[in-house]
């Protein structure tokens, strides 16, 4: 009898250990063309590159609500916003809904989430958590551990997040299979670099995106009516790190109080040799605006370049953490037996239309980088061109798992399409809803529906319509529901978005579309 229990114990144990290991990473607001598997104009990342190398490419990934807490929800449920209830970055997520921690936890995983978390309730259903209050900091951030307490982690907020998924790697319980979500703030707004990287990328030059002069005359509503364009909205001191010192004597530029407090709180956070390096950099900045006192064009030529040498050298962090994650894999036999999943809560805007941030359903929003390597299942170097969608990643993690997938996820798992046993997808649209209005960057709320040619978005609130096509027009520069030979096209997709309600059971806005 004791032979047979140990022997079924042995299998059990087996069989756990066959299962794969799963590691999602999720950086914030990282558009897929500041990652060079995708772009090679911006920026080099080799570990992120790795990935795509060894696994599988997306290029038309997307999310269903451009904006940070909501794509976080929509991870944990597999649903759409209007489900899982968190449409906006102030909604408190119900922690009380079961989760794919759960269903993963009941799959016989052990699991954890090291990170960005930003849902206004503790995680549930892990089994560890270490989790940033809020947005946290690049330095010397704060961070709360599973029994309540807020402690301060020093150092770089990349490096010592990264030191935590080693430590939890290390310490995990190794007879059973890990599902370990880990989830950056990088590169997040107000962008402030590790000091190495700040130095390799502020003297660097960016080429400007075709679109980064757009004017707004004759657009819809919500393109005049953002507030995310470079030149008017972004902040010198408070985005932009310039020594307010340097500002107060020019009256259109004089930072106000928030935008001083905001710089002042930031470097005080940073070590004293480090402090006098970032100061010496944003003073070349203060300089060059004190004495040539650029206006217009000229002025958005020197934001939008500093503005990509601090975005992109948070990447660069971000970047070196997948390295270092892929390494300890590698040397711990970790490597043939766990998948891997690379992406970003959404896309981000890097000057095109002129503007920063995300919430559009326009593509640079919508669209999410996505790559995923699993040995021995996943073709290394295959790309895929279906129309894939965040309320898609926890059914497909799921099924990774093994487990079953519940009938309440909206979306569907994308297992067959990495391990090549389908090619192509049923769905042929995908549904967006974006909700928040006025705080942040005045986006109007809107509806959408994205097909492989065109895309139709209705800004409800003001009742205007757009419509691209997207093969002739990828940058949707020109809007086409005015255009009378388009009339049928417009019909036809007015009644997939109203299909996609339906079938998404979304009932906001009330009553018919016209």
């Amino acid at each position: 009898m004791k032979q047979l229990l140990f022997f079924l114990l042995l299998s059990i144990n087996s069989f756990s250990q066959q299962r794969p290991n799963i590691i999602y990473i999720m950086s914030d607001d990282h558009d897929a063309d500041a990652i060079s598997a995708y772009n090679k104009q911006f920026i080099k990342t080799p570990n992120i590159d790795r990935i795509a190398k060894e696994g599988m490419k997306f290029n038309k990934a997307f999310v269903g609500n451009s904006i940070c807490s909501p794509a976080r929800a929509t991870l944990l449920t597999g649903q759409h916003s209007h489900k899982n209830g968190v449409k906006d970055n102030r909604t408190k997520f119900d922690s009380s809904k079961t989760t794919i921690a759960h269903l993963l936890h009941d799959a016989g995983y052990q699991t954890s989430i090291i990170g960005k978390w930003h849902l206004h309730s503790y995680p549930v259903g892990f089994d560890y958590w270490r989790v940033l209050p809020g947005m946290g900091q690049y330095f010397d951030t704060r961070m709360i551990t599973m029994n309540g307490d807020t402690i301060t982690e020093k150092g770089y907020s990349a490096e010592a997040l990264t030191a935590d998924a080693i430590n939890w790697l290390e310490n995990r319980d190794k007879n059973k299979p890990f599902a370990f979500f880990f989830h950056h703030k990088a590169p997040h707004r107000n962008f402030v670099p590790a000091l190495k990287y700040l130095e390799e990328y502020h003297s660097k030059t960016f080429p400007e995106p075709a679109t980064l002069y757009t004017d707004t005359t004759g657009r819809v509503s919500a393109w005049r009516m953002q507030t995310m364009n470079i030149l008017l909205d972004m902040r010198l001191s408070g985005d932009l790190k310039i020594d307010p010192a340097y500002l107060k004597d020019i009256p259109e530029l004089k930072p106000d109080a928030e935008d001083v407090a905001t710089y002042n709180a930031i470097m005080k956070r940073m070590s004293p040799d480090q402090r006098q390096r970032f100061e010496e950099i944003y003073a070349e900045r203060g300089k060059i605006i004190r004495d040539k006192k650029p206006k217009g064009n000229e002025l958005m030529k020197y934001k939008y370049q500093w503005y990509m040498q601090d975005y992109l050298a948070c990447i660069a962090s971000i970047d070196e953490s997948v390295g270092v994650l892929l390494n300890y894999l590698d040397k711990n036999n970790l490597s043939n037996n766990t998948a891997v999943i690379y992406t970003s809560d959404q896309g981000f805007y890097l000057g095109e239309n002129g503007w920063f941030d995300k919430r559009f359903a326009y593509d640079v929003s919508m669209g999410t980088p996505l790559l995923i390597k699993w040995p021995g299942h996943i073709k290394a170097g295959s790309v895929s061109n279906q129309l894939v969608q965040n309320i898609d990643f926890a059914p497909t993690i799921v099924d990774i798992a093994g487990g079953k997938i519940p009938d309440w996820m909206q979306g569907i798992s994308l297992k067959t399409l990495l391990t090549g046993t389908k090619k192509v997808l049923d769905r042929k649209y995908l549904y967006y809803h974006y909700y928040e209005y006025v705080r942040d960057h005045t986006v109007i709320p809107h509806l959408a529906v994205r097909g492989e040619h065109y895309k139709l978005i209705y800004f409800y609130t003001v009742n205007e319509w757009e419509l691209y096509d997207l093969k002739s027009d990828p940058n949707e520069q020109k809007n086409l529901i005015n255009n009378m030979a388009y009339a049928k096209t417009v019909f036809e997709l007015k009644k997939e978005l109203i299909n996609l309600r339906n079938q998404y059971d979304d009932h906001e806005p009330a009553g018919e579309l016209h």
